[in-house]
């Protein structure tokens, strides 16, 4: 296929009916700009239907310029599925959507990420939490990707900023609107420092009926998704069950049996989620994946560092030593001692207590 253009790409977008799924099968047949130049008898023995016909024949060019002024004018940028800056992790998923607008760094598409999801009315322990794992897991080297609503997303999205991290928010409506209103300052904050993404037009307004459409986004972007408080009918747990769909790694964290917002987490750890104390926990499952082509942790730990010499074992005793002591003693960055923990871990040498680490005898 030669390269089919942005303003192509705008127009098979607003032509209803027609999804990736079909313009892929439409891809084995023909060079999808010879779409555009096709009379309606030759679209027809492509299998189209009359009304995707209609509109192909009868592309209003003007307001498709248009649209691209107003996201140039927004400071928008759009990211086409066959751009080489569209993220490969949602290339994987069946129902990727073939536009992206984004605002920011969208470098960060394809950077690797987790997703922390949760309620709306969400506990003050909860959103303690969101932002105490968002913290770490940017001290890790991951962006955190959320959806920008009230609750544990923004408590997540703040986590982040607050270590100076980089945080993805994807929204429900055209990324130039502002949803909930009360996080105006923290939508500035994240195209400031992080990035916005919608798959809908610009000043797309809130819609119940385009959440669950963002939700296979957040998943489809990230290693792994995050539950940390959530009732058993709510659009987290639809985004985790995509995350599911998709083959990703699911994250829950337990709460107390007669907490409403536990019954979520506990659903889905009996669906066999991974139950979350830590953010190891997390890093463990995504860090350390061979096949995972997208990251891996170990590309920053020096392998290369002799076991009878290790810092991390000279520096740890029989007595409990958190991460942060560990951390200045080693004057290593924080990520690469918990990469090395885990190490050791794994090899008996160390063993994870409440509130730190402590030497084996073996080791």
């Amino acid at each position: 296929m030669s390269q089919l253009s942005l303003k192509r790409c705008l127009a098979l977008y607003l032509c209803k009916g027609l999804g990736l799924a079909s313009i892929k099968v439409l891809m084995e047949q023909v060079d999808l700009n010879t779409l555009f130049d096709a009379t309606a008898k030759e679209l027809k023995v492509l299998g189209l239907n009359d009304s995707i016909i209609e509109q192909l024949t009868q592309v209003d060019w003007h307001y498709i310029d248009d649209v691209l002024q107003r996201c140039t004018d927004l400071s928008l940028t759009i990211v086409s599925y066959f751009d080489n800056r569209y993220p490969l992790s949602l290339k994987q998923i069946s129902t990727a959507p073939l536009l992206l607008f984004c605002k920011g760094n969208i470098e960060l598409l394809r950077r690797p990420q987790i997703a922390i999801v949760g309620s709306r009315s969400a506990t003050p322990t909860g959103l303690e939490i969101a932002s105490e794992f968002a913290y770490q897991l940017t001290q890790s080297g991951l962006v955190v990707t959320s959806g920008l609503a009230r609750g544990i997303d923004g408590a997540a999205h703040k986590g982040v900023l607050a270590n100076s991290g980089e945080t993805i928010a994807v929204l429900g409506t055209g990324a130039d609107v502002i949803y909930p209103k009360r996080h105006h300052l923290l939508y500035q904050q994240i195209v400031e420092r992080g990035l916005i993404v919608s798959e809908f037009l610009p000043g797309t307004l809130a819609n119940a009926n385009n959440f669950p459409r963002r939700n296979r986004i957040i998943s489809g972007l990230a290693l792994g998704v995050l539950l940390v408080e959530a009732e058993i009918k709510s659009g987290s747990l639809i985004t985790a069950r995509y995350a599911l769909e998709q083959d990703r790694e699911v994250f829950a964290i337990p709460g107390s049996i007669k907490n409403p917002l536990s019954q979520g987490c506990h659903f889905l750890l009996k669906q066999g989620a991974k139950l979350t104390e830590h953010v190891s926990d997390i890093l463990e499952e995504v860090s350390f994946l061979s096949e995972n082509s997208l990251y891996s942790i170990e590309s920053v730990i020096e392998k290369e560092v002799p076991k009878e010499t290790c810092p991390i074992l000279k520096n740890l005793g029989f007595e409990v030593t958190s991460v942060d002591t560990l951390t200045q003693r080693t004057q290593w960055p924080v990520e690469q001692v918990v990469a090395r923990l885990l190490d050791l871990e794994l090899e008996d040498k160390v063993e994870r207590v409440l509130n730190g680490y402590i030497k084996l005898a073996r080791g």
